[in-house]
């Protein structure tokens, strides 16, 4: 039956309305999500305002990434009310807060490509070698951690970022020193060496489960990771494997 009170919407004019394909309201009624809630004498479909605001919902958990049949679940267990539908606005605001910082992180890597680029067009190894970088880090690190280094350099500065990475080139030629030297991993001074190279890891890494995911990420990319680096990738792959010797004799 047709409604008479309040505002009412054909099927396109609320596809229109709420950005979605007359196809896909016409899928939401075959599976019985969502359907009009009342017909015109002719068999026409007419939207009240109940059912925009039944649609927002599953848009919304849509959004959050639930399927199709997880949407009607989540609307058959919770109650169509203000609370409820405020509940889902904090978790849609929250998710939306999470993709403007993934924006952000991704607006100052292309504004530091930017800066470094200057009259001609960077090669296309350039664009690749980003654009890994930035699905191996999103890979091994959590939101959480990838916020908390990020934190990490910003309280370090810039000036103790510099000292790392000269410290780092030192720690490396030292550990390819005692690899080529086939010396014990238990030998004291090795021992010294691993406790300084996992320190300056600390100095970025505040928790074992970050220190853990940073191992791991460049454990199972080394060859793509030392490309980027001044020596020959197996003789660092060489070092990664007899540091973690080292760990495991101390």
């Amino acid at each position: 039956m047709l409604e008479t009170g309040g505002q009412l919407w054909s099927i396109g004019e609320l596809a229109a309305l709420c950005g979605v394909t007359v196809r896909t309201l016409h899928h939401y009624d075959r599976i019985g999500l969502f359907r009009a809630t009342g017909r015109t004498g002719s068999g026409h479909r007419r939207y009240s305002e109940d059912d925009v605001r039944h649609l927002y919902r599953i848009r919304a958990l849509r959004a959050l990434g639930l399927s199709l049949e997880q949407v009607r679940e989540v609307l058959a267990s919770s109650p169509d009310d203000a609370g409820a539908v405020r509940q889902l606005l904090s978790a849609q605001l929250s998710a939306l807060r999470n993709q403007a910082e993934q924006a952000r992180r991704l607006q100052h890597q292309i504004q530091a490509l930017l800066d470094n680029t200057g009259s001609t067009m960077p090669g296309v190894d350039h664009f690749i070698s980003i654009l890994e970088g930035m699905t191996m880090y999103e890979k091994y690190f959590t939101e959480e951690q990838r916020t908390e280094l990020a934190q990490r350099r910003a309280e370090l500065g810039p000036a103790a970022v510099d000292d790392a990475k000269a410290t780092f080139a030192r720690l490396v030629e030292e550990g390819l020193g005692y690899v080529s030297a086939n010396t014990p991993v238990d030998d004291p001074a090795v021992l010294d060496f691993a406790r300084r190279w996992d320190g300056l890891g600390s100095r970025f890494h505040s928790n074992d489960a970050t220190k853990s995911a940073a191992r791991s990420m460049w454990q199972d990319n080394s060859p793509e990771l030392s490309a980027r680096l001044p020596w020959p990738p197996d003789r660092l792959q060489e070092l990664v494997t007899y540091l973690q010797r080292v760990r495991d004799a101390g």
